[in-house]
């Protein structure tokens, strides 16, 4: 079968990452550091980054990586690099300073025929907060997602996709796996940050094809719960205060594979295929609609119709 190999190493750096940031949360010493576009970062996303990153490289030398963080923000703090060099040595015992910056932009590699993209911590605040966050990591080849692993330390699973061949939850506690299929259902899941799409529109929308109640949630773990049949829906429509915002691949990638093998569907707001053969962000698409597959015309529909809507006012007035 394929991509066998390449999900034991993402499976094993996954859980790797996940114990190393558990191991923080849990710690006296816990902080965060805000990087230049005002989002946070800990010791544990640049550590995490540099596990996952090392074991990527050790198992596929030639294979890019994609990543969210650099270690641009270590190279200025000595003592910042002193922490994430020995959380990393937990695991490489050996590992040096150096080698952890290098372990760490070797996250910055290029979109390219076949590579990985990776978020060590996906929903910083949750995790933050002592809430749901994901260890998201997936292999892309001729712009489609072949493979996705999410660790979701939170709810004590694993969920893992390869592109033809199904999505199973794994607990990270027993190892036990299981195959896990999209439901009928009536459940909007929600960030937490309002900042990140357009609550009121999604909540209209999800009003609009029945979906009668909702919860909120960090992280690509929404995908999970869209995956497993606990969320019939999630939205992430174009921000008010920034319309023209584009997704990360790092943020969706992972989610979209996780959905679409247990039955579900992802498309961006306009029913197009996330395009992830171009950039860094999803510069082809707007907005991202992840749903269990039975309601996802509907949806583009009313998204449409409100389209449509906010159209007329703005003529109007």
């Amino acid at each position: 079968m394929q991509y066998i190999h390449e999900a034991e190493i993402a499976i094993a750096a996954a859980k790797q990452a996940a114990s190393l940031c558990e191991s923080v949360r849990h710690s006296v010493e816990f902080a965060s550091v805000d990087k230049p576009d005002r989002s946070p970062v800990t010791i544990a996303d640049f550590a995490a980054q540099a596990v996952i990153c090392y074991r990527l490289n050790q198992a596929f030398p030639k294979d890019a990586i994609v990543a969210e963080e650099s270690a641009a923000l270590l190279y200025e703090s000595p003592l910042q690099l002193t922490k994430v060099t020995k959380l990393v040595q937990s695991f490489i015992p050996d590992a040096t300073p150096d080698q952890v910056t290098a372990w760490i932009d070797l996250g910055q590699g290029k979109v390219g025929e076949r590579f990985w993209t990776l978020d060590p911590i996906d929903g910083t605040k949750g995790f933050l907060r002592g809430d749901q966050y994901a260890i998201a990591i997936a292999l892309i080849e001729s712009g489609e997602v072949k493979l996705g692993v999410m660790a979701c330390p939170g709810m004590d699973e694993l969920f893992m996709a390869i592109r033809g061949q199904g999505t199973r939850r794994i607990s990270l506690k027993t190892g036990e796996s299981q195959p896990i299929r999209v439901a009928a259902g009536n459940c909007l899941a929600e960030s937490v940050e309002t900042s990140h799409g357009n609550p009121d529109r999604q909540r209209s929308i999800a009003q609009a094809v029945g979906l009668t109640s909702r919860f909120q949630m960090d992280s690509q773990a929404k995908y999970g719960a869209i995956a497993s049949g606990h969320a019939a829906l999630y939205l992430r429509l174009p921000w008010v205060q920034n319309p023209n915002y584009r997704e990360n691949i790092w943020d969706h990638a992972v989610g979209a594979i996780i959905v679409e093998e247990a039955g579900g569907c992802v498309t961006d707001m306009n029913g197009q295929p996330l395009n992830f053969s171009i950039d860094p962000q999803l510069i082809e698409n707007r907005g991202i609609v992840a749903s269990n597959g039975m309601i996802h015309e509907a949806v583009l529909r009313a998204i449409t119709q409100t389209n449509i809507q906010d159209d007329s006012e703005q003529l109007a007035s």
